[in-house]
């Protein structure tokens, strides 16, 4: 077989493997690419600074922040409803008058109607000097007046200017605003976040003696408070809301769902002080992660 038969440039048959080819090869089609461990952030770094907390605290969903970065993010987004509660008012306040000159301007009309049914309803005096001749003339010119309106009217009508003048153009008004929300969401679960709800958090290095650009040079910077058993990605962790500690749920399982007691500080523990905390996937498809990224686009129709 020749080269030319093995290439398959002959064929008749647009086959799936060519369009699969010809799609990828011009942009169009859902792009779906499988993540590595390098497109995934460790599980003590921050949603919104990717890197190593300083100062971590998590939310009741469990997702982990920076405490700098989510307050300036709760910050801006306080401004921005504030700037938008201002626009939304200031709209408002123009309705509210542009309908009060509405209301005004239709009193008036009806007033101006009312006046005009009250005066046909009064008949004019009769004069008994004016001949008959002059009732006549008078109705011809009434006529004849009429007539003339009529035909300055129609004539108006079909002289009016071309609608691409500016002053018979449709006006383009601006577009409504709706009330903002009030409410700050958290930028990865989308639910109401408030200061309140954020917990501090402690994590248990693993060397103690280690400085904080020592540790993190390590693959493996913490532990369990309680087992010292390493943490990372592979690893499934709760935080303990009292005393922010970080343990695996091994032994929240285990150990602390028996008595319930913080086992740093002592105290009750209920169902909602233990928060599991998001995580990534270590980049094997046994981790139970997610790790597909897909961007539907349009699709080349064959």
């Amino acid at each position: 077989m020749t080269r030319h038969g093995k290439n398959c440039t002959a064929g008749a048959v647009y086959t799936y493997h060519e369009k699969k080819k010809d799609t990828a090869a011009s942009g169009y089609g859902t792009q779906s690419v499988r993540l590595g461990k390098d497109a995934i952030k460790d599980f003590d770094c921050c949603c919104l600074s990717l890197q190593p907390c300083r100062d971590p605290v998590v939310t009741k969903d469990g997702y982990l922040y920076e405490k700098e970065a989510i307050l300036q993010y709760i910050l801006h987004q306080k401004t921005e409803i504030a700037k938008k509660m201002k626009a939304y008012e200031k709209q408002k306040q123009a309705l509210k008058s542009e309908g009060q000159l509405e209301s005004k301007s239709e009193e008036r009309e009806r007033a101006e109607k009312f006046k005009q049914r009250e005066n046909n309803i009064v008949s004019k005096p009769i004069n008994p000097f004016t001949s008959e001749k002059s009732k006549d003339e008078g109705s011809q010119k009434g006529s004849s007046s009429s007539t003339s309106s009529d035909t300055g009217a129609s004539s108006s009508s079909s002289a009016l200017p071309s609608f691409w003048i500016p002053s018979l153009t449709p006006e383009a008004k601006p577009t409504l605003l709706k009330k903002p929300s009030k409410t700050v969401l958290c930028p990865m679960s989308g639910c109401p976040l408030k200061m309140s709800d954020l917990i501090s958090v402690r994590f248990t290095p693993l060397d103690p003696s280690l400085d904080r650009v020592a540790l993190l040079t390590r693959q493996d910077r913490y532990v369990c408070a309680v087992t010292k058993d390493t943490l990372g990605n592979s690893v499934p962790c709760a935080v303990l809301r009292p005393s922010g500690v970080v343990v695996t749920m091994e032994c929240v399982e285990k150990l602390i769902q028996k008595d319930m007691i913080d086992p740093v500080t002592g105290d009750k523990l209920k169902e909602k002080d233990i928060i599991p905390l998001q995580r990534g996937g270590t980049g094997f498809a046994g981790s139970g992660v997610d790790l597909k990224a897909k961007e539907a686009r349009p699709v080349m129709q064959a």
